[in-house]
């Protein structure tokens, strides 16, 4: 979005597109809505669709495709091997990461799977700035341990630190030292570590990764999936890049690695994945996990047509005017609630807006699920569906006890070129009320819980009926208003 001031002297945010196709959205009366999350499990990845006004429980999959994507779409060659449509994203994907080799997948937890496979071993360790949830069950699965030496700064939920995803380079020296560079699978860096609120990491501190990795014979992997944003805060925060173009950037960040992956139901805004390889010897390593799990070399599981949406779709994420719409509509999201004392994750991040569960309802144990609760609270509040990315997202130890989260957050994700400023804003003033209201939230209790990924298809209740107090202080406060 352009640099442009208004003359009222408010400071919004401008879109640089218009909308050209529009899909119909429904509000559900509070009554309703109180009834739909009950039904699921007030677990809002089960919520129906239809009964969503804003659906901000992810940018996965859900970004607006542009008109050139959409068009792209209907010149894909279908043909099972040797398709000029994978010709095309293999070729784009060499020009923007300069890697000489390219394996298509259907998406990024599909990437993950054949890494982890191709990769870890039982008794390996992979080191990472923060793990995402499928990377750290993919490497369970295969006998690895995950450990996270994200910095000590980048817990810090309020704080003015525009790198809180960088590696604590100490950690990490004295990681590998304790336990020999024989058993490290690999380092992983994640480009906007998602589940800290979508906070970056510089290019100063990828550079220091990759000389350690160099010191120690290690590979270093990049999860891409976030990349955008994290090009974005690259070019405004960091002094080396304000001077380089975001191709400029993309290259350098992908020279200091050796394989990058991504879900390009995020990068890209189309549906898919894959994962670009330097060497030779590690892609025909993985090419036949490809082959076994996804689908042929030249499709990957992918439909060519998202290959095609995908190619263009990538060559418009080096356009800093189009990957600067999420951050700044974030961002002005994230600064409104700050100023009204709501408690947001600061500096802004991508992804989305992050609210701080563990104080927004302080009043709540983690052990009952703080930003679970939020996040059904919000949606009988507005009809607004969010993640929660806390302690729900967690697994359980051997044993039985639960694992705390370092953060408890309701995710507001903000899909690209999708709401409007005035849906944002309704957003702001639901979370708003919902802030004055907060003492009626209480906690929640599993009552259907996978041993594995709980917080997609797990089932609670709450421990009380403070739901129902919360829908009958919204209908005194909101009269017949949705």
């Amino acid at each position: 979005m352009a640099n442009i001031k208004f003359f009222s002297g408010e400071q919004i945010p401008l879109e640089m597109h218009k909308v050209r196709i529009v899909q119909k959205l429904s509000l559900p009366p509070v009554e309703k809505r109180l009834e739909a999350i009950t039904e699921a499990g007030n677990n809002t990845f089960l919520l129906k669709n239809r009964d969503v006004f804003m659906d901000m429980l992810t940018d996965s999959g859900v970004n607006a495709m542009s008109d050139r994507q959409q068009s792209a779409m209907l010149v894909a060659d279908d043909s099972y091997a040797g398709s000029e449509t994978f010709t095309r994203l293999e070729s784009k994907l060499h020009e923007i990461f300069g890697m000489d080799f390219f394996l298509p997948a259907h998406q990024g937890r599909a990437c993950e799977n054949i890494i982890s496979q191709a990769l870890v071993k039982p008794g390996t360790i992979v080191p990472m700035n923060y793990h995402f949830t499928t990377t750290k069950s993919h490497i369970v699965l295969n006998g690895g341990t995950v450990e996270e030496l994200i910095a000590d700064t980048g817990l810090e939920v309020t704080s003015s630190n525009p790198f809180k995803g960088n590696i604590d380079i100490e950690k990490l020296n004295e990681l590998i030292e304790k336990n020999g560079a024989d058993k490290i699978a690999f380092v992983r860096m994640e480009a906007g570590t998602n589940l800290i609120g979508g906070q970056p990491f510089s290019l100063q501190n990828l550079s220091e990764v990759r000389s350690l990795c160099d010191k120690y014979g290690l590979m270093l992997i990049l999860d891409a999936s976030l990349l955008s944003d994290n090009l974005y805060f690259l070019k405004e925060r960091e002094e080396k890049c304000r001077s380089m173009s975001i191709r400029e950037i993309t290259k350098e960040l992908a020279r200091l690695c050796d394989i990058v992956y991504f879900s390009a139901r995020k990068l890209g805004s189309a549906r898919g994945g894959g994962i670009c390889i330097r060497s030779k010897a590690v892609y025909e390593k993985m090419r036949e996990l490809v082959t076994l799990y996804e689908g042929f070399l030249t499709y990957g599981g992918m439909s060519v047509r998202e290959m095609e949406a995908l190619t263009v779709g990538l060559e418009e994420t080096m356009d800093e005017e189009m990957i600067n719409q999420g951050p700044q509509f974030i961002s002005y999201m994230v600064d409104e609630l700050a100023k009204k004392g709501i408690p947001v994750v600061t500096p802004a991040g991508g992804l989305g807006c992050h609210i701080n569960a563990m104080e927004f309802v302080s009043h709540i144990p983690q052990s009952q699920y703080p930003a679970g609760a939020l996040a059904a609270a919000l949606y009988i509040a507005g009809g607004i569906r969010g993640m929660e990315r806390g302690t729900m997202s967690e697994q359980r130890n051997p044993d039985g006890s639960e694992v705390l989260s370092n953060m408890e957050l309701l995710r507001l994700a903000m899909p690209r070129r999708v709401f409007t400023l005035s849906q944002v804003k309704y957003a702001i003033d639901r979370i708003a009320w919902l802030y004055e209201n907060r003492m009626l939230i209480e906690g929640l209790a599993f009552v259907d819980e996978p041993k594995l990924l709980r917080f997609f298809f797990g089932r609670l209740k709450p421990i009380s009926d403070w739901q129902q107090k919360l829908a009958s202080k919204f209908r005194q406060d909101f009269g017949e208003s949705l």
